[in-house]
C-alpha cells in the first residue's frame, strides 16, 4: 500500500471487471491488511501494546474497495476506532501505524495517541476517533472544506451499525443535504453494535435508508465482495463530486474477532462465524477469482504473502526498537496558532 500508489478511479459507470494488475493490487492490500491485524493481535498478547485495539480482520473488502474509487492526494477519510485497515489502505506506512500502537516515537502521533487516534494529513486520514460517531460530524466539516475550496475532493465518513444510531449523525446528514455537500458515510455494518446484534439495536435494520427523510440517496452492498464494493463506491463518489451531496453505503460485512481485543464474543456461535469464514472470506473470494482469470498462480499468490508478512515482520521490529516518547511530548501539539 505505501508502495503501491492509488490509480484515479474510472468512470463511476464503470462496472467491468478491472485488469489483473489491479485486481492483485486489491489482493495485496487486503491481505496486508489482514496480516497486520493478525500481528498487532499478538503483540497484544504479548503485552507490547496498551489500551484497547480493535481489529479489522474480516472486513478488509469494504475500505479496500472504497479506497479504489478515491481521488489520491484530494479525497480524505475519517473514521472510528477499528481504523487500522484504514491506514493502510489510505497509503499510511505499516511501521508508523504499529509503532503508534506500541506506543513509540515512531508512531503516527508519536505514541500518543495508540491504536485509536492517528491522523495523517499527507494521506488525507483524519482519524481514527474512539467516541462512538463523533468522527461523523468532522466528516461533514471535511466535506464543506471540500466545498468551500473547490479541490474537487470528496470525503469518505465511516461508522459502524451502532454508531449510526446516534443523535449526531442525523444533524450531520440534514447540514449535508442542506448544503449539498460531497459526503460518502459508508455505514461498516457488521452485525454487532459491540456485542449487541443489529437486530436488537435497530428499529428499522436497512440502515442504508436512515438518510431518506433529508432526501440523501442510499445503496446497500455486499462487503464482502471487493469488487461489487468498488462499484458501488465509483457510484457513490461520483454523485457526491458532481455537486449532487451526500450519499449513504451500508456495506454489510462482518467482524471474526471480538468487538475488541478484550472481547471473547459469546454473543454468537462459533458456527457463525467459521461459516462466515468458510463462505464469504473477502480475500479467498478474490483469490478465487485471480486464478479463475489465470491472472496469476499459487506461486505467485505465495509470493506475494511472502512479502506482505515481511513488511509486518519489519513493521513489529520497527514498533519495538522505536524509542518511547520522551515526557517533554506531553505538553506538543496541544495548541496550534491560528
Amino acid at each position: 500500500m505505501a508502495t503501491t500508489p492509488r490509480r484515479k478511479p474510472r468512470s463511476a459507470k464503470s462496472s467491468e471487471v478491472p485488469d489483473t494488475e489491479e485486481l492483485v493490487r486489491y489482493y495485496r492490500d487486503m491481505l496486508l491488511i489482514r496480516r497486520f491485524e493478525e500481528k498487532a493481535g499478538q503483540l497484544y498478547g504479548m503485552g507490547l501494546i496498551g489500551g484497547f485495539c480493535h481489529l479489522y480482520i474480516g472486513q478488509e473488502a469494504v475500505v479496500v474497495g472504497m479506497q479504489a474509487a478515491a481521488l489520491e492526494g484530494v479525497d480524505t477519510v475519517i473514521t472510528s476506532y477499528r481504523d487500522h485497515g484504514h491506514m493502510l489502505a489510505c497509503g499510511m506506512d505499516p511501521k508508523g501505524v504499529m509503532a503508534e500502537l506500541t506506543g513509540r516515537i515512531g508512531g503516527y502521533s508519536k505514541g500518543k495517541g495508540g491504536s485509536m487516534h492517528m491522523f495523517s494529513l499527507e494521506k488525507g486520514f483524519f482519524g481514527g476517533h474512539g467516541i462512538v460517531g463523533a468522527q461523523i460530524p468532522l466528516g461533514t466539516g471535511l466535506g464543506f472544506a471540500h466545498q468551500y475550496s473547490g479541490d474537487g475532493g470528496v470525503c469518505f465518513a465511516y461508522m459502524g451499525d451502532g454508531a449510526v444510531n446516534q443523535g449526531q449523525v442525523y444533524e450531520s446528514f440534514n447540514m449535508a443535504a442542506l448544503w449539498k455537500l460531497p459526503v460518502v458515510y459508508v455505514i461498516e455494518n457488521n452485525k454487532y453494535g459491540m456485542g449487541t446484534s443489529v437486530e436488537r439495536a435497530s428499529a428499522s435494520t436497512a440502515l442504508y435508508e436512515r438518510g431518506t427523510a433529508y432526501g440523501i440517496p442510499g445503496a446497500p452492498v455486499d462487503g464482502m465482495d471487493i469488487l461489487t464494493v468498488r462499484d458501488a463506491a465509483l457510484e457513490a463518489a461520483e454523485h457526491a463530486r458532481s455537486g449532487k451531496g451526500p450519499y449513504i453505503l451500508e456495506a454489510n460485512t462482518y467482524r471474526y474477532r471480538g468487538h475488541s481485543m478484550s472481547d471473547p464474543a459469546k454473543y454468537r456461535s462459533k458456527e457463525e462465524v467459521s461459516k462466515m469464514r468458510t463462505e464469504h472470506d473477502p480475500i479467498d473470494q478474490l483469490k478465487a477469482k485471480l486464478l479463475e482469470l489465470n491472472a496469476i498462480d499459487e506461486a505467485g499468490l505465495k509470493e506475494i504473502d511472502r512479502e506482505v508478512k515481511v513488511i509486518v515482520t519489519e513493521a513489529a521490529e520497527f514498533s519495538q526498537n522505536s524509542p518511547e516518547p520522551d515526557p517533554s511530548e506531553l505538553y506538543t501539539d496541544i495548541l496550534v496558532d491560528a
